[in-house]
């Protein structure tokens, strides 16, 4: 049972995280950290999760850090037991993108230093006309290449993009985000959650092994040359030529009718899988 934000799944199997501080704004402490990193963790094995879906409570999404509660006692803190604590917040996004099921970010509001890596570390980012980015590491004096952003963001929206904005740390607000190529939608303020879980249940109920397939490759090919990508994706395809999903579309073709993929059929054997974390 988680202490520090809320889990609700839904009858298709979309786990609905929302971060839970608003008064805060949703900032992160040691306990958020570490509840978070398990729970993507343990994902991997909950067959009532087929996505995800993670937002904030109130005005913002997460805005990074708790300068009370992390920073304020990072400073004193000896090196080993800082260091046990950016490996932590860097296994958190290791675990956001291990998890062979898609994550959507509804990014309802600010969403800065460490919550902006969560925004970028989902593989689709839903986000209102309101939201603001900022990688704002550099601004108090941290590397701007922090918990994989230096890795992810270049990949997203190109190296340029992404030195413009973790060497300077500026705040963008959700038009430029959507420019830069950060933003999968964007919605109106009200749209956000709402469109977000509509896109998280259409993935819940697709053919669940094709989707974590081509999430797994997509991560894969970045270190591939293309002969090597090529040949991946030949291997995988022809297991998923042969595989029941593909064989439902074919049926549900020949018969003038609509394909009920593995996450449709799992959430209706399943029944309603809604309750709580």
């Amino acid at each position: 049972m988680a202490e520090n934000f809320r889990e609700e799944i839904d009858g298709d199997g979309v786990a609905l995280i929302t971060l839970d501080r608003p008064d805060r704004l949703n900032a992160l402490t040691f306990a958020v950290y570490r509840e978070l990193t398990d729970r993507f963790a343990s994902m991997r094995e909950d067959d009532s999760v087929h996505s995800v879906v993670i937002t904030g409570e109130g005005r913002a999404f997460c805005s990074g850090g708790d300068v009370r509660d992390i920073i304020g006692q990072l400073v004193d803190m000896p090196h080993d037991e800082v260091l046990a604590f950016t490996r932590m917040t860097g296994e958190l996004i290791a675990n956001m993108r291990k998890l062979e099921k898609p994550i959507v970010a509804a990014v309802n509001g600010v969403a800065a230093g460490a919550g902006a890596v969560i925004a970028l570390a989902s593989d689709l980012r839903v986000v209102s006309e309101k939201a603001k980015f900022g990688f704002i590491f550099t601004k108090v004096g941290l590397t701007g290449a922090d918990m994989g952003a230096g890795y992810l963001l270049q990949r997203v929206i190109g190296q340029g993009r992404a030195a413009e904005l973790l060497l300077l740390g500026n705040v963008i607000d959700a038009p430029t985000a959507d420019r830069f190529g950060l933003v999968t939608r964007l919605v109106a303020p009200e749209q956000c959650l709402s469109t977000a879980m509509e896109i998280g249940g259409e993935l819940a109920r697709g053919p669940l092994s094709a989707i974590a397939t081509t999430k797994r490759l997509l991560d894969a090919e970045w270190s591939m040359d293309l002969d090597t990508a090529i040949e991946a994706e030949a291997q995988a395809q022809a297991i998923h030529l042969r595989e029941p999903d593909h064989r439902e579309y074919h049926d549900a073709f020949t018969n003038k009718r609509d394909a009920r993929f593995s996450g449709a059929k799992r959430a209706k054997d399943d029944g309603s899988a809604a309750g709580g974390a």
